[in-house]
């Protein structure tokens, strides 16, 4: 059995076992996963900020570690492919804490060298957001206003990697 199946059946386990509120960040509803055609056609507004679900670019944004924004349009497709988004929000500069979290991004490339999943991260800058810190997955939540390791490892290890494409009949 692969290590991807293991983890999805343990994590789907563990938030039945244990309800889902066990599992990290806030859930939210799912606002579907349709196509734009391009950047800024009208769509309905998305529920968080930053978003967590909903129409999206056909394309994703490359995984990696970024000193520029994401628009929100492509966020929403790598959330949807397994992704996990970490961004910060710092107007006066945070040197510190861009090194905390470049620190977990390399953490998890690392990894990705041995679990493919891995590779599904992003860390990037979101200006327009209340919180430092936020951390998104498909229809999941949580921000923070300071850095904590512990809860950015646990949200990771819970949502990253796990495709949240709608399955049709066959």
């Amino acid at each position: 059995m692969s290590r991807l199946l293991l983890t999805m059946l343990a994590t789907a386990w563990l938030a039945w076992s244990l309800g889902a509120s066990a599992l990290p960040g806030k859930e939210l509803p799912d606002l579907g996963n349709a196509h734009l055609q391009r950047l800024g056609d009208p769509h309905v507004p998305y529920n968080s900020d930053p978003p967590t679900s909903g129409p999206h670019m056909p394309g994703i944004a490359p995984w990696g570690f970024y000193d520029k924004p994401i628009p929100k349009e492509y966020q929403v497709h790598n959330l949807e492919d397994g992704g996990v988004l970490i961004q910060y929000n710092c107007p006066q500069g945070c040197p510190d804490l861009i090194k905390k979290l470049e620190d977990v991004f390399f953490k998890y490339k690392k990894r990705a060298e041995k679990e493919k999943r891995y590779m599904h991260l992003i860390v990037a800058p979101y200006p327009d957001m209340n919180a430092r810190i936020a951390l998104t997955a498909w229809t999941r939540i949580d921000t923070l206003n300071d850095f904590d390791e512990a809860r950015v490892d646990r949200f990771i290890e819970a949502y990253v990697g796990i495709d949240h494409h709608k399955k049709g009949p066959k």
